[in-house]
């Protein structure tokens, strides 16, 4: 039989042992490198190991990144409409859709049926005092047409009656005088009989006086004074019945708007769609739930317009000049990752917190393209583009040593390692531009801590610093033009 060739062995797959025996081992020769090059940063010699980076040219996107959450650029409020404070006897769950019309909230409606039986009571009062004073002043109206075209004329139609009748017995006593002088002087009467002509004569006189006397206070004094009774005592009695109807009109629009917040005591939805329970801090007073004591205008419910979703964020008060309506943001949530617009951007901030870990934050407000997995309360992970750079020199950031009056990094050279000064730009916290002092190539120390002592701290074993860079002007300038 001939022999079969051998088969080369195939590498096996490590153990699951093996695989965490492999892992300690690097593990702890990680942590013997790591504490020998701190070892050596202490130490005076010069670092053996030199961690470098050569500078290129590439792109940078500058960010700004936030936490927020999910809510609705549109929503339609849900209020109490019921005076005093009330309580809630149900509520619907929050994330419930729901149909027009259907019930979302009752409220006791106890102290609205006795507010209605004491205001109906109150109401039917003031209606009947209206009424009473509205039949006085019917009366005290007819009172002063019946006294001008009644009474009145009829005292002065009588007075002028008994006048002309004055008038002509004055007259007959006057021609009977004159006939009894007659008589007398042809001596048929005697003077007793002239002497009582003359005593009627006089009395018809002063008659006619008294009845012109009385004709004339009748024109010029009685019917005035009667007219101004008789229009004052109308007047009284119409600013009564005026105060009546006001009082029976507001007693009569209490017993109605009590009748009317009966019926607010349900409140029903105005439209279709999902119903929310606001945050905390809409709340005012927590939570609501059966039981719960609401006021007339306090927020009990949202509807949200899912098809204007929007993230809300608090940008830091150091980056937000930086943010600016129109600029992108990648909005990262559980359901995954979307690309909205910067639409608003606060002017003013809210007064800072414990709320807010004692800092001042403005909101920002992100819209989002409609989906149909978005709902309010959601939380979300924002990335703000703003800025973006093409074709720039690029630094670690993790090379740079910057200080109150200019930034440095250690270039690796010839003759070994050598402090230069740089003017940085825009930087995203891992990469800086560089706007002088480097070209593309130059290679950069990442471990720089090694080469920086304390101010006073000098060693002449270590290579000497050579500032060849531009001048702390032209950084100002670069900072400047940035």
């Amino acid at each position: 039989m001939s022999e079969r060739p051998a088969q080369p062995k195939l590498p096996q797959a490590p153990s699951g042992a093996a695989l965490r025996r492999g892992l300690a081992v690097a593990g702890v020769m990680t942590l013997a490198c790591a504490a020998a090059m701190l070892a050596r940063s202490f130490s005076t010699e010069p670092p053996r190991v030199q961690l470098t980076h050569r500078i290129t040219r590439g792109d940078l996107v500058v960010t700004v990144s936030e936490q927020g959450m999910l809510e609705s650029e549109n929503n339609l409020e849900i209020k109490s409409k019921v005076r005093g404070r009330n309580a809630v006897l149900w509520i619907i769950e929050s994330g419930s859709f729901v149909e027009q019309g259907d019930e979302l909230v009752r409220l006791d409606a106890l102290s609205i049926q006795e507010q209605i039986d004491e205001r109906t009571k109150f109401a039917n009062w003031s209606q009947s005092a209206a009424d009473g004073s509205a039949a006085r002043v019917a009366r005290a109206e007819i009172a002063v047409s019946e006294y001008e075209e009644g009474r009145y004329r009829t005292q002065v139609l009588s007075l002028e009656k008994e006048l002309a009748v004055a008038e002509a017995s004055l007259r007959n006593a006057t021609d009977r005088l004159q006939h009894v002088k007659t008589m007398a002087q042809s001596g048929y009467i005697g003077d007793l009989e002239v002497e009582e002509s003359e005593f009627a004569v006089e009395q018809q006189r002063l008659n006619l006086e008294l009845k012109r006397t009385e004709l004339d206070v009748l024109r010029n004094f009685t019917h005035k004074e009667q007219m101004q009774t008789l229009k004052g005592n109308l007047q009284s009695v119409t600013a009564q019945h005026k105060a009546n109807e006001e009082r029976a009109t507001a007693d009569a629009s209490r017993r109605d708007r009590a009748v009317e917040e009966l019926d607010y005591c349900v409140i029903r939805a105005e439209q279709s769609g999902l119903v929310i329970h606001p945050n905390a801090a809409k709340w005012e007073s927590g939570p609501i739930a059966e039981g719960t004591n609401v006021h007339k205008d306090q927020l009990l419910l949202l509807m949200p317009d899912l098809q204007t979703m929007q993230v809300k964020v608090g940008v830091h008060e150091d980056t937000v000049k930086r943010v600016k309506p129109g600029q992108n943001a990648m909005v990262a949530m559980a359901e995954g990752t979307l690309t909205g617009t910067v639409t608003e951007v606060a002017s003013i901030t809210k007064p800072a917190g414990w709320w807010t870990g004692n800092q001042v934050r403005y909101d920002t407000q992100i819209s989002l393209p409609p989906q149909p997995w978005l709902r309010p309360g959601m939380s979300a992970e924002v990335e703000i583009t703003v800025a973006t750079h093409t074709d720039v020199l690029l630094i670690p950031v993790a090379a740079v040593i910057e200080t109150d009056k200019a930034a440095f990094c250690w270039v690796q050279t010839s003759d070994g390692p050598q402090r230069r000064q740089i003017t940085l730009g825009d930087t995203d916290d891992v990469y800086a531009i560089v706007t002088a002092g480097l070209e593309e190539g130059d290679p950069v120390l990442l471990n720089v801590s090694a080469y920086e002592r304390p101010t006073g701290d000098s060693n002449p074993s270590e290579p000497s610093p050579t500032e060849d860079a531009a001048p702390s002007s032209d950084r100002d300038k670069g900072e400047a033009a940035d």
